[in-house]
């Protein structure tokens, strides 16, 4: 099948599956929406759904009618900036067939090599926030060392083991909290604030801008997409990752280091939901209070699905999350729908990607009318 319909066959996929996750959201939200009788609760879910679908980037009032405001969508494009990092992730790990689900643990411990970094160790303005941010980069990077060296000498599984870190490292990081880090004159657990040094400074400073703490982190993670971009399509490293993914015992017998390669992609894919975590931490919040896991790994997986293990779609994929949760946020504010519809939009989005057979048949006439044409093609060529 040519790149050509690879991305069209990818593009309506993607569709379908968001349609029928919509779908169901809806189904969902008539079931729940207020009212007494059929007609009541169907006005009730267009209200709903307005809120949803038009509420994250326009205003609605009766009096003042529909309006657009970019605070909404200085708040949708902040709130892509971990998730883009998450996704990058993901979509590196899983470009070599490895499952591994450690973003979302990786997300936190950069979050807090960050946030220590940031306190404890005194450096100039400029250098600090980068600094601290590639100190979260490499801390996880560290970390995943362990799931893919497991992988490589003893066939640990890499999902069990990395699922199983992220908790690991949740309690590990709570535990240091409570006893040894904790600022003990804050009513709430956390940490003593972050030299201003460290600080990410929002991209522009006004109301719009700096009440969404929209940072340079934003900046940071579109330039992480093209980088990633370019090592996954542009570099021997990446063609190897991809190569493994698509079929790794061909890759080993073609003389790829195969073992080598693996560790690279799940090293890779931690620097980047740590650096993730270090950006978003120091761009929103003045001390570490994240007493759970924070949920943008889980996320970064829907993210790489939808993108389809391509770096440059992760951005698109990241805007539609955050667009769909600010939209769920304000449908539970105004129309009384709980905001963990969000979560069920993408486990069904989830569902139906993680199906090998959903729309099988359709890419396979798109498989038959390629070779077709390849075969048209090479007629013409002999009879010329």
């Amino acid at each position: 099948m040519t790149k050509r319909r690879q991305l069209k066959f990818t593009m309506i996929r993607s569709l379908v599956a968001i349609c029928i996750a919509l779908l169901v959201a809806t189904l969902l939200i008539l079931i729940s929406a207020g009212g007494d009788t059929f007609q009541e609760k169907l006005q009730a879910t267009g209200e709903a759904l307005k809120q949803m679908l038009v509420g994250p980037l326009f205003r609605m009032s009766q009096k003042k009618g529909t309006s657009f405001e970019a605070k909404r969508l200085a708040d949708i494009l902040a709130a892509m900036i971990p998730t883009i990092f998450t996704g990058l992730s993901v979509c590196v790990m899983f470009s070599a067939n490895q499952f591994n689900l450690g973003a979302e643990g990786g997300i936190m411990l950069g979050a807090f090599a960050s946030a220590m970094t940031a306190i404890y160790l005194p450096m100039p303005a400029g250098v600090h926030a980068v600094v601290a941010v590639l100190v979260g980069g490499a801390a996880v990077a560290l970390i995943m060392l362990l799931p893919a060296l497991l992988k490589t000498k003893l066939n640990v599984s890499e999902m069990v083991c990395s699922l199983m870190l992220n908790y690991i490292i949740m309690y590990v990081i709570k535990f240091l909290m409570n006893t040894y880090l904790a600022d003990k004159s804050r009513g709430q657990i956390m940490s003593y604030a972050f030299q201003e040094t460290a600080n990410i400074p929002p991209i522009v400073n006004n109301t719009v801008f700096s009440g969404a703490k929209l940072t340079w982190g934003f900046v940071i993670a579109i330039l992480a997409v093209i980088l990633c971009g370019l090592f996954m399509y542009r570099s021997r490293w990446g063609y190897t990752i991809r190569m493994i993914g698509i079929n790794q015992d061909f890759a080993k017998y073609s003389g790829m280091k195969v073992g080598a390669v693996i560790v690279l992609a799940q090293v890779v894919g931690g620097f980047l939901a740590g650096a993730g975590g270090g950006i978003e931490m120091l761009g929103r919040y003045t001390s570490f209070s994240w007493s759970a896991l924070p949920g943008y790994g889980w996320t970064g997986l829907t993210i790489a699905i939808l993108a389809g293990n391509n770096p440059y779609m992760v951005p698109f994929a990241a805007f539609f999350m955050a667009y769909l949760s600010k939209g769920c946020d304000l449908m539970a504010t105004y129309a009384k729908v709980p905001a963990q519809l969000i979560d069920i939009i993408q486990g069904v989005i989830f569902l139906f990607f993680a199906a090998e057979q959903f729309l099988s048949k359709y890419r396979q006439k798109l498989v038959v009318k390629s070779a077709k044409e390849e075969i048209a093609r090479a007629n013409l060529q002999k009879e010329g």
